[in-house]
């Protein structure tokens, strides 16, 4: 199976960057992983194509079993960067390569919630796509500043819910929809 990781966070002591590395780097052996990168990507303009950084995007999307997509929650909803990416990969509108691509989303933030209305927002414009948005428990990291020491995110009691939704996603996206896999 290969993963395509993807933060929603362009900043370099990122916490959703550190969940999602915190992530991929205990997934078991035999589960690829790559992530990609949406700072070069020029703003949406659909009267051009965008380049080569929208086409490895592109590629990149279509290549994964499945997407992991760690938003950061800004002005309570995706940042603007995230919806830019989405964007471009977003065409042609109902055949992109998030068209039936299994998607798990997980929101960090630095206040109480953990960014449930970016999550809420970024699953909305998901499904807009028709990609398949994995069913299952929300994945939310609150107070997200306080879990990185050293740029390493660090709570392992999120970690492991999380990492728990991983493999059920995992399994789900083999199958490609229909019911999470209960433990």
């Amino acid at each position: 199976m290969r993963l395509l990781g993807l933060s929603g966070s362009l900043r370099r002591a990122s916490s959703s960057t550190a969940f999602l590395e915190a992530l991929f780097a205990r997934l078991p052996e035999g589960v690829e992983r790559a992530r990609a990168d949406i700072r070069a990507l020029p703003h949406y303009d659909a009267d051009v194509d965008g380049g080569a950084p929208v086409a490895g995007l592109i590629e990149a999307i279509r290549t994964a079993d499945g997407v992991v997509i760690v938003t950061p929650e800004y002005n309570y909803s995706i940042p603007g960067v995230l919806k830019n990416a989405i964007d471009w990969a977003s065409r042609p509108a109902y055949r992109s390569a998030f068209a039936g691509k299994p998607v798990l989303v997980a929101s960090v933030s630095g206040g109480a919630l953990g960014g449930v209305r970016a999550q809420a927002h970024l699953k909305y414009v998901l499904d807009g796509m028709l990609a398949e948005v994995f069913p299952h428990q929300e994945i939310v990291v609150p107070h997200a500043n306080a879990k990185v020491t050293d740029g390493v995110f660090t709570d392992e009691a999120t970690l492991a819910f999380a990492l728990g939704a991983l493999e059920r996603f995992r399994r789900w996206s083999e199958t490609r929809g229909g019911p999470a896999p209960r433990d």
